[in-house]
């Protein structure tokens, strides 16, 4: 079976624009259903694609957040270009911090991150979930099991100084999050076993909006956007979107 491979989307809605972004080892495809829903609300939303991301795990071990930081600024350039003058962001994981950064650097309309980390995990950790993100990869390309641990052998044998830089990242947009006046909305899966939850307190206590909410989704795991709650976390960010001054 030939694996298709996600990409950038831009769904063309309206005047207000929304940068939808994904999180670490994840692609286009986690925020294309929310995409999707905003699209018919009136929105237009675009979703970058991070260098080395839905792609085999082989071409992640080469890029960093530095490169993924340019993917998100190009995306903001793009719907800047378009031009949107208002523009929110709303990110999954890294995704998250990411929309978190945009606050503090860019004119941001509105920012909903969803399971972002602010406490940094253990490099072992991390690393853990790349090989399964790389395990499960190579089940889907169809790979026999001999030949997927034969690729994971050699796979295990490339440095991966991402997961340093990734750490500094997150520790960064943390000491910034009370530079933010955007507009926030906090969104938090109770099952995430992904991050520490505690993460979503720390942003909502931290930013410095006058408007801000926190939503716990009780009967969701880490990637929320495709979680059993979905529906119900698109009604909630289109209702905070509407709320905005656009």
């Amino acid at each position: 079976m030939k694996k298709v491979v996600p990409k950038p989307f831009t769904f063309e809605g309206g005047e207000r624009a929304v940068l939808l972004l994904h999180g670490f080892t994840g692609n286009s495809a986690d925020v294309r259903m929310l995409g999707r829903y905003l699209e018919k609300n009136g929105y237009t939303c675009h979703a970058p694609q991070y260098k080395g991301h839905g792609v085999p795990p082989e071409e992640l071990v080469h890029t960093g957040p530095k490169d993924w930081w340019e993917d998100v600024m190009e995306g903001y350039q793009f719907l800047k270009d378009k031009g949107h003058k208002d523009i929110a962001a709303v990110g999954l994981s890294l995704g998250g911090v990411f929309s978190l950064k945009l606050g503090y650097t860019v004119p941001i309309k509105g920012i909903v991150p969803m399971c972002a980390p602010m406490y940094i995990k253990s490099e072992e950790v991390m690393y853990q979930g790349i090989l399964d993100f790389a395990r499960e990869y190579k089940k889907y390309e169809g790979k026999t099991v001999e030949q997927i641990e034969k690729e994971m052998i050699e796979f295990q044998k490339t440095p991966m100084n991402t997961l340093k830089e990734l750490q500094q990242l997150i520790s960064d947009v943390r000491n910034n999050v009370d530079m933010i006046y955007s507009p926030t909305f906090v969104v938090q899966a109770r099952h995430d076993h992904m991050i520490n939850t505690d993460s979503a307190n720390i942003i909502y206590n931290e930013v410095e909006s006058d408007v801000k909410e926190i939503k716990w989704y009780e009967e969701s795991g880490h990637v929320i956007t495709l979680d059993k709650e979905r529906d119900q976390l698109h009604e909630d960010v289109l209702q905070f979107l509407e709320k905005l001054d656009w």
